[in-house]
């Protein structure tokens, strides 16, 4: 049975129907070389998998299919495009882009008696989300600049993930919360991040949430009794889902 298309989109957690088949892909893998575990899924048969890299090929039924594509924004957002071979097919050259690992110099770690004095500077405890990041990482400085794709921020070489350096209050995640939170959020809130573009916040009033909060600068206006807020937008789950879409903004 002849599939009813030559070509077909695969998104991560979804499956395409060829018609003698789904396709699915397990994982991808920006390389180099790029590779993906594509998931063949006949109406009748067993399952298989193929271990594919980009431009190679891979068996469905009777017909021969080729890891043609893979446009990635982040870790965990891919669409892998696949062909059907046909008989004196010339391959187009891929036009998306893998996503590229986010390169950020992380600036060392914390014991357990500089989380404590931090949170006492503080007067408040940390996230505990972002506290375990901290302990393991106490910020870090991007190489170039970098991006979350579809927001409108940039952080910078200069303008790190804060740490704890009282040694230089640019960087450093108390002298932060004075300059950065207090004019405009209330404790509920902590400033983890001073891009271009606006504020990176993880939330204090409700430990269990580990997500990590944009504030856009357009609504950094007013004084801080505004139920600025409701301005948040979460762009990531947890500090390691945001270093996974952070993405180097020379690779776009």
């Amino acid at each position: 049975m002849r599939s009813f298309t030559d070509v077909a989109a695969i998104a991560n957690n979804a499956t395409a129907i060829l018609g003698p088949a789904r396709l699915g892909v397990r994982w991808v893998d920006v390389g180099p070389p790029v590779r993906a575990e594509i998931i063949v899924m006949p109406s009748s048969g067993e399952d298989s998998s193929h271990d594919v890299t980009l431009g190679g090929t891979f068996p469905v039924g009777e017909e021969t299919w080729r890891f043609a594509d893979l446009v990635m924004p982040s870790l965990d957002e891919w669409e892998v495009t696949v062909r059907r071979v046909d008989h004196g097919e010339v391959p187009e050259p891929p036009t998306g882009r893998p996503w590229e690992r986010a390169r950020l110099s992380p600036y060392g770690q914390l014991d357990e008696a500089q989380l404590q004095a931090v949170e006492a500077a503080l007067g408040q405890p940390l996230p505990p989300d972002y506290r375990d990041w901290l302990r393991r990482n106490n910020g870090a400085q991007p190489e170039v600049d970098h991006h979350v794709p579809g927001v409108t921020f940039t952080l910078m070489p200069e303008r790190p993930l804060f740490g704890v350096h009282p040694q230089h209050p640019p960087t450093d995640l108390v002298a932060a919360q004075r300059v950065h939170r207090d004019p405009w959020l209330s404790p509920d809130w902590l400033v983890i991040a001073r891009p271009s573009g606006g504020l990176l916040l993880v939330s204090t009033a409700q430990p269990q949430d580990s997500r990590v909060y944009f504030l856009p600068e357009q609504d950094m206006v007013g004084p801080a009794s505004v139920n600025r807020a409701s301005k948040l937008r979460p762009v990531a789950g947890s500090m390691p889902e945001l270093v996974g879409r952070l993405t180097p903004l020379d690779h776009v």
